[in-house]
């Protein structure tokens, strides 16, 4: 589609050059004369007024005045322009006097594309003398390509009303794929021509530092011009000398920009050392509500501490963690991310009220820890512990039968038992031990405290208010958030100032810096359990990741699963999609809290699996599990009657209550269903061996001992074969950009699945007491 419209363009473009004219428009050059390099060479031209099409790349609203001293004074302002630009549209006016006759020249432009194929149209009308200067309207269409970051090539076809009309064309090219150096060329076709038009120019832009520019072009009339610029941020200076053709200055021109960023010169001279400031209140979640969600996600809280520790202007991060609600495997992710900031000798400050394990774990990164001076520290090591509803079954004359044939596929425990089974009681017991095992590790490193004190702190104190925190080492000083700019100061010896996340010079900077599409890393997310409707939503899921996978720009894949399993054919839908990539594009995976059963299933074909030392993973088993009515029918006076065709046509039969379609059956299972319920079961799990075994390129029988249904922390799925990496997110995706050669490359994050727009459920009146959480 896009090389028909391309060339039926061209089609139009071209023949339209019939005639031509100096005096009925402002030609192509006349048009570029506020520019430095022919329109696509160096950022966005003149924000569309050359050529259109280049406002696909405008990013942010943008004002740029320009003006030229050709009476030889620098403030002479006979000729000045003006040229604003938001995303896809601009407005420019560009006014000259001559001989006591005054024209300006207005022009409308927008353009539609992408950054790989754009179109663009403008309109063009005068005021003032115009007939003095037999001026026209004037329409000019535009298109712009970029098949990839070394080559641009621009098309204008100016079409004034008059009929007399003029195509161009200018190639750039940049030799190193960024802004440090572009060369270029454009050439102007007319059918009639004066003995004073100009052909074409060629010259070069060079960015040899951020935000300085030095510029050159040469006329095919034998002048030239020197040009430079300096951007700071929102604000940029230039100047354009030129030079006839015997050498000789005739005159400059000036220009003054403001609005959008662009690239800071005093960014890489001075340091401003500032600091970003995170209130972390509420759950750190993987996607947020595109509308109405003021969440923190995952993902951008690691991008923006990176973007922090890249940043020569920020010295330190202060955190609120007070009314955070975030789990042990997200809040180390977090706490790794901090210790790489504070690799590069930058100070993190936490202010705590409230925390437990978990969040003081997170806290204790910190150079400087604030507590509240009535909040206090929680203690008391770790437990996982879980109800048993045998006896509230039996009770309701419900009966339950446990299909469990391997040792530690223990989930339907709950339901078939009054306590832990042995098998149960080792796998989590060896879960707690590695979550105090991190806990104290890590605790004691930053806080200079004994793992011998460190235990006694857990088993003797447990609870400790601030002037206990204090005297224990746990924190450094007590005191509000507000506080904390006073132990910045104490840290740092001076005030520092404080900016927000969104300020950070890589969020903000322009997309000039690569043409064409840039290459992305998809993550995607597989969280909850395995459904096909609920949870992962595989059924539509599966169309992200086949998207991921056959999209050519997509480079690597990175699947965060967070799930604790469910339905094989679920997991086993995505799992498969997944292995479609194979020796395509990198496949790594990236662990959650938990990515068991199913969750590991989702994982299996991962090139990289990467976990953190607290997930849970593995649990490579299949277990199942089947109710039925003891006396609880009989109980609430309901009966039951049918007809049937085949033995087993009853299988599952029950009664059910009104509203509630969900039936209770009648009876247990019969000996002869249940071996074909253990039948399948055991099929199911030599598949999903086999599988794991393929995918993990391990022997069936060695991923048999650390199956049989058993979880494990990362710790151990490092040491058994179960993942490659301890890490987190940011861990999978500096992976994926290493296997797929992007290193060294611009790349961008696409997030998959698209996040709802908004939740419905703040739309349920509360006027019953209760509402409906969003939980991931």
């Amino acid at each position: 589609m896009k090389t028909k419209f391309f060339i039926l363009a061209l089609a139009l473009i071209i023949p339209g050059s019939a005639i031509f004219s100096q005096s009925n428009f402002s030609s192509y050059y006349n048009q570029n004369r506020f520019g430095l390099t022919s329109p696509d060479a160096m950022k966005y031209g003149l924000y569309g007024r050359v050529n259109p099409a280049l406002l696909t790349y405008v990013d942010q609203p943008d004002f740029y005045f320009a003006w030229s001293d050709r009476t030889g004074n620098w403030y002479d302002f006979n000729n000045w322009g003006v040229f604003a630009a938001v995303p896809n549209l601009s407005f420019s006016a560009v006014t000259e006097k001559f001989k006591g006759l005054v024209i300006t020249d207005y022009k409308l432009s927008a353009a539609i594309g992408d950054r790989t194929f754009s179109a663009g149209l403008g309109y063009g009308f005068s005021a003032g003398d115009d007939k003095a200067f037999n001026r026209s309207s004037l329409f000019t269409a535009g298109l712009l390509f970029r098949p990839f970051q070394y080559l641009s090539v621009g098309l204008v076809g100016n079409f004034p009303t008059k009929l007399e009309s003029e195509a161009a064309v200018d190639v750039a090219l940049r030799p190193f794929g960024n802004e440090w150096l572009s060369v270029f060329g454009d050439y102007v076709y007319r059918e009639k021509e004066s003995p004073a038009d100009i052909k074409w120019s060629a010259g070069a832009s060079i960015e040899a530092l951020p935000g300085v520019r030095i510029t050159g072009r040469y006329y095919d009339k034998d002048f030239f011009n020197v040009g430079a610029e300096l951007s700071f941020g929102r604000f940029g200076i230039n100047t354009n000398t030129h030079y006839d053709a015997d050498k000789n200055h005739t005159y400059n021109t000036y220009g003054i920009r403001i609005g959008a960023y662009d690239r800071n010169i005093f960014k890489s001279l001075f340091e401003n050392n500032n600091y970003i400031k995170y209130n972390l209140a509420g759950p750190v979640k993987y996607q947020k509500y595109k509308l109405f969600d003021n969440s923190t996600t995952l993902l951008t809280l690691l991008r923006s501490i990176d973007a922090a520790a890249a940043d020569p202007s920020i010295n330190g991060i202060a955190i609120n963690l007070s009314g955070i609600n975030i789990n042990k495997e997200t809040g180390w992710e977090l706490r790794e991310r901090l210790k790489q900031f504070q690799y590069l000798g930058k100070k993190v400050v936490i202010y705590i009220d409230r925390p437990g394990m978990d969040e003081y774990h997170l806290a204790s990164v910190a150079d400087k820890i604030v507590l509240d001076p009535q909040g206090m520290i929680m203690l008391p090591g770790y437990l996982m512990g879980r109800s048993f509803y045998k006896g509230t079954l039996e009770k309701l004359g419900v009966g339950f039968s446990e299909l469990r044939y391997f040792k530690y596929k223990s989930a339907v425990e709950s339901f078939s038992r009054d306590s832990m089974s042995t098998a149960d009681k080792e796998q989590r017991q060896a879960l707690v031990d590695d979550y105090y095992k991190l806990a104290k590790s890590d605790i004691c490193a930053t806080r200079n405290i004994s793992y011998n004190d460190f235990d006694n702190l857990v088993n003797e104190k447990v609870v400790f208010l601030p002037q206990d925190a204090l005297s224990n080492k746990l924190v450094d000083t007590v005191g509000r958030w507000d506080a904390v700019g006073e132990m910045v100061k104490a840290l740092e010896g001076e005030y520092r100032n404080y900016v927000s996340p969104g300020s950070l010079e890589q969020f903000n900077l322009p997309e000039d810096n690569y043409w064409g599409e840039v290459p992305e890393v998809a993550v995607i997310y597989a969280i909850g359990s395995c459904a096909m409707d609920d949870g992962i939503t595989a059924r539509k899921l599966v169309n992200d990741v086949d998207y991921a996978v056959s999209n050519n720009n997509i480079k690597a894949i990175v699947l965060r699963v967070d799930s604790p399993g469910g339905d094989a054919l679920a997991s086993d839908l995505i799992a498969e999609a997944l292995r479609k990539a194979k020796g395509k594009k990198p496949v790594i995976v990236s662990q959650g809290y938990v990515a068991a059963s199913g969750g590991y299933w989702l994982s299996m074909y991962g090139d990289t699996i990467v976990a953190a030392p607290n997930t849970i993973t593995g649990s490579i088993g299949v277990i199942s599990g089947w109710y039925y009515n003891k006396s609880l029918k009989e109980y609430l006076g309901i009966s039951t009657d049918f007809v049937k065709a085949g033995i087993h046509a009853d299988l599952g039969f029950g009664f059910t209550l009104p509203y509630i379609p969900v039936a209770l059956p009648n009876k247990d299972l019969n000996e002869m269903e249940k071996e074909v319920f253990k039948k399948s079961i055991l099929t199911m799990y030599r598949e999903f061996v086999s599988k794991v075994a393929d995918g993990r390129k391990i022997k069936f029988d060695e991923i048999g001992k650390i199956a049989q249904g058993r979880v494990w922390s990362g710790y151990a799925g490092l040491n058994n074969g179960l993942v490659d990496k301890l890490g987190g997110l940011a861990d999978a995706i500096e992976i994926a950009v290493s296997k797929a050669g992007l290193t060294d490359c611009k790349f961008n994050i696409v997030e998959l699945p698209e996040p709802p727009l908004f939740n419905f459920n703040i739309f349920i009146p509360k006027i019953f007491g209760f509402e409906i959480e969003d939980n991931e």
